[in-house]
């Protein structure tokens, strides 16, 4: 797409933004979402929630010095134009790919990201750390919070504002409401309130009220301030954020710089004794038809035509291992009235869209609670509910003490669906799948799993369901499947048995997870060295197959574990086997391959795994090391 853009090329950093009149701030603002658009067209991405604070990212940045005043946007998918406003332009072509701009937030990219933020409903704790660090350090700037109604429905976010506002913290807060979720439609009437209520005026006669109240009894002030409260409430809905200690200002239209600008010129020059929230109402994906048009506001695209809006979807050869996963769940739930499905805000990223379609009474979208969903499954599970948390392996860890002691410990069986394990692409170290295996494992009374395939993964949901004495769980990756024949009525494994896929004497690969097809393919690589390998699917991290896994140790001179995650995990239980019963004393070569102690970039999923050393070839590599024979190339010398 050719689109000229005469205004936004006079903006280089935001200090730019300062120059250009009403007229031309106009102008921006549709060359600004015209510029997102075309980007993210090329590359893929988070979109809807971009283009939805266009007006308010520029409001921002011409009223406050950023970056000298910090401005943390909360999730940071909605950061495009920021990005493209602070000196990133040049790369924003390059966002989510290899080498290229981060997704979201990241502090080491740019001076104008303050704080990462790739999880929900951290922002407001972060800035106000930042606040009292900015205090006592006697600096001067301000730090603003932009928070979507998604990520305040997390408790952390509560939790933050009833911390800042027992401080009586010098702290702004933005809530982008873009669901219509608490405020009616704001019009002219609403935004003069808005700019009354934030203005020196206002604040100078409130001031004076509270000295004047100050000289009369107790009651008399408490009489004063609740009346000022519930007129502003019953005015502009705000009474539950002036409970938790702020001044609510709102609500104001998001996409009108004539009531954004002067709104948060009061709030950038006025003397607050306190912190302050102002509710801005914005229509995701707004000024882009098709995305406005779209459920999902098109929150994540792929590359797609500007014209049409519509996607360019790659051929499927395979069902997705979401899809396959809520797909087995709906068939066992046909038969099974006791079979629940929970997740925190991602009904569409886990399956359990399809799963309510099917069973609308049996499916609980809890919002951005993981805690709470942890919890609530465990209740469900004293009453003999048969709850499948559906959650991403990174979002699971927000849960983890409940996870411990409501679940766990209680040994509720709770099932435990994880997505999203392993390295993730495009979305990059804050959403891979990295630590599941480690701190499950940890855990006593849980069985975990991992299939090799999606017809595996379906094996997953028939075992799970007869677990009715203990917490499981099963993980799985992104993306499609291996396009095997799927058995809708999978039977249901022994706990705690693998299987060995292919029979071989001198060197054994224990594969867990979808590792086997590369283990599979490394050890016909081997082959042609002379060496003759088993290859073996652990299906079980936890309990692992001792009987097995001491005959491998016993009858193979090397021995190979391969997974999808950190340290501590299945090869730790493996090791820890093998040397307890000694089954290392008489020269059996045991490697682990397992993510290494880094974070890794965002790229492409098989690049990743490249850099983890878990591709045939690294896995090829490291039997040869082991035998002191040539490995394949420097570069997979160096990983091995």
């Amino acid at each position: 797409m050719n689109i000229k853009t005469p205004t936004l090329d006079k903006v280089k950093f935001p200090k730019d933004l300062k120059n250009l009149d009403e007229k031309e701030l106009k102008l921006l603002t549709t060359e600004l979402r015209n510029e997102v658009i075309d980007a993210v067209s090329v590359t893929g991405g988070h979109l809807g929630a971009g283009l939805g604070v266009v007006e308010l990212t520029i409001a921002i940045h011409r009223v406050f010095n950023t970056p000298n005043d910090k401005l943390i946007w909360d999730v940071g998918h909605q950061c495009y134009p920021h990005k493209i406003l602070t000196g990133r332009r040049n790369k924003i072509r390059t966002i989510r790919q290899p080498n290229g701009l981060y997704g979201f937030t990241k502090r080491s990219e740019s001076e104008y990201d303050p704080f990462g933020a790739a999880h929900s409903s951290t922002s407001i704790s972060a800035g106000l750390g930042m606040a009292v660090a900015r205090d006592l350090k006697k600096e001067k700037h301000k730090v603003i919070c932009v928070i979507g109604d998604g990520a305040i429905s997390a408790g952390m976010a509560y939790e933050a504002m009833n911390n800042a506002g027992s401080m009586n913290a010098n702290l702004i807060v933005i809530l982008n409401d873009n669901d219509m979720s608490i405020a009616p439609p704001v019009g002219a009437m609403s935004a003069y309130l808005s700019r009354l209520l934030s203005g020196k005026t206002f604040q100078s006669a409130r001031s004076l009220a509270k000295q004047m109240a100050a000289m009369f009894p107790k009651r008399f002030k408490d009489v004063a301030a609740k009346a000022e409260g519930y007129m502003r409430g019953m005015v502009t809905g705000g009474t539950l954020f002036e409970e938790l200690g702020f001044f609510y200002v709102g609500p104001v239209d998001g996409h009108n710089l004539n009531h954004l600008l002067p709104v948060l010129k009061n709030l950038r020059d006025s003397n607050w004794d306190g912190p302050v929230f102002l509710h801005v109402v914005t229509k995701k994906g707004y000024g882009y038809e098709p995305a406005e048009k779209s459920d999902d506001k098109y929150h994540g695209v792929g590359k797609f035509n500007v014209v049409t809006g519509e996607q360019v979807k790659s051929i499927s050869k395979a069902p997705s291992y979401t899809k396959t996963f809520a797909k087995a769940l709906i068939h066992k739930a046909k038969k099974d009235k006791k079979i629940v499905a929970v997740t925190a805000a991602m009904p569409s990223g886990t399956g359990l869209d399809l799963f309510g379609k099917a069973f609308p009474d049996r499916t609980y979208d809890v919002g951005i609670a993981e805690q709470h969903a942890v919890t609530f499954c465990a209740g469900l599970a004293t009453r003999g509910m048969k709850p499948y948390a559906a959650i991403y392996s990174t979002f699971l860890q927000r849960a983890y003490d409940q996870v411990v002691h409501d679940v766990a410990i209680q040994s509720l069986p709770v099932r435990f669906a994880v997505d999203r394990a392993g390295q993730v692409g495009a979305d990059g170290a804050t959403h891979a799948g990295s630590f599941d295996l480690a701190y499950l494992c940890a855990l006593p009374n849980f069985i975990i799993m991992a299939p090799s395939d999606e017809n595996e993964l379906i094996g997953c949901v028939s075992t799970s369901l007869e677990i009715n004495d203990k917490p499981c769980a099963f993980r799985y990756p992104r993306g499609e499947g291996f396009g095997v024949k799927l058995h809708e009525d999978q039977d249901s494994w022994k706990i705690g048995k693998g299987r060995i896929v292919k029979e071989g004497s001198k060197v054994c690969i224990l594969s867990l997870g979808t590792r086997l097809n590369e283990a599979i393919i490394a050890s016909d690589a081997l082959a042609s060295y002379g060496l003759s390998t088993t290859v073996a699917d652990a299906r079980f991290a936890k309990p692992i197959d001792t009987k097995m896994i001491t005959k491998l140790a016993k009858n193979h001179q090397i021995l190979i574990s391969v997974e999808e995650g950190s340290i501590g995990g299945f090869s730790a239980q493996v090791m820890s086997f093998l040397t307890k019963e000694g089954l290392l004393d008489n020269g059996l070569k045991f490697r682990p391959l397992f993510f290494p102690d880094i974070f890794v970039p965002h790229g492409k999923p098989e690049i990743q795994n490249d850099i983890c050393g878990i591709n045939a070839r690294q896995i090829t590599d490291c039997v040869l090391k082991a035998l002191g024979l040539p490995t394949v190339s420097k570069e997979s010398r160096e990983t091995a």
